[in-house]
């Protein structure tokens, strides 16, 4: 077939044949969040579990529901190929305070914290109505705050606070501190644009 959406299919080509030859015990002793029942594995992310079948790889949404995106199943393969089941330790991480984070500030700022400022510092009720249908904790912080069960024992925070005639909107997004030792920084990036995605879809 040929590959049209060089930016999305590419990648997910890549990792998905390197998904054909994963051993479904090594991934599920590492990863202990995911299981391995009748040939496919079984992975939970922002509430939604996903049926990924092995080798052949074909997503199937156990809600009934639509697929995610193809960045949100390379995001997903990744986590099954690279990831690794680290405990919250209780505290929380700005991106900047990972390690590579440094690095990776200036694409992180643009694609998560100006995208979250400006998609719900401009419209904080609507914001609130999405964090709580997708169940998320409120938080006592910002104009609106709110915790996310991303995907194993891996969470993420997003504060928020709305625009002003002084002040533009502002947003803040928080990793539990186990994010460090079991993401990549490039993942840790796309986590968060998943999570602004999800949230936007269900305002």
């Amino acid at each position: 077939m040929e590959i049209e959406n060089h930016k999305e299919e590419v990648p997910f080509a890549h990792y998905e044949g390197l998904f054909r030859e994963l051993d479904p015990r090594e991934v599920t002793a590492r990863v202990t969040d995911v299981t391995f029942e009748e040939g496919a594995f079984r992975v939970t992310l922002l509430g939604r579990t996903f049926a990924i079948s092995h080798p052949d790889c074909v997503f199937t949404a156990l809600d009934g529901g639509s697929l995610p995106p193809l960045p949100t199943r390379t995001f997903l393969l990744r986590y099954l190929l690279e990831s690794k089941t680290v405990a919250f330790g209780g505290s929380w991480k700005t991106f900047r305070e990972m390690p590579w984070g440094e690095m990776y500030i200036k694409p992180y700022t643009g694609r998560v914290l100006t995208r979250a400022a400006f998609t719900f510092g401009t419209r904080v009720k609507a914001f609130r109505a999405a964090a709580k249908k997708l169940g998320a904790v409120e938080l006592p912080h910002g104009d609106a705050g709110f915790q996310f069960d991303l995907i194993g024992p891996y969470r993420m925070q997003i504060l928020v606070w709305e625009g002003d005639d002084e002040f533009p909107p502002n947003a803040q997004v928080l990793y539990s501190n186990n994010f460090a030792d079991g993401f990549a920084p490039e993942d840790r990036v796309v986590a968060g644009d998943i999570l602004i995605s999800t949230i936007k879809a269900n305002m």
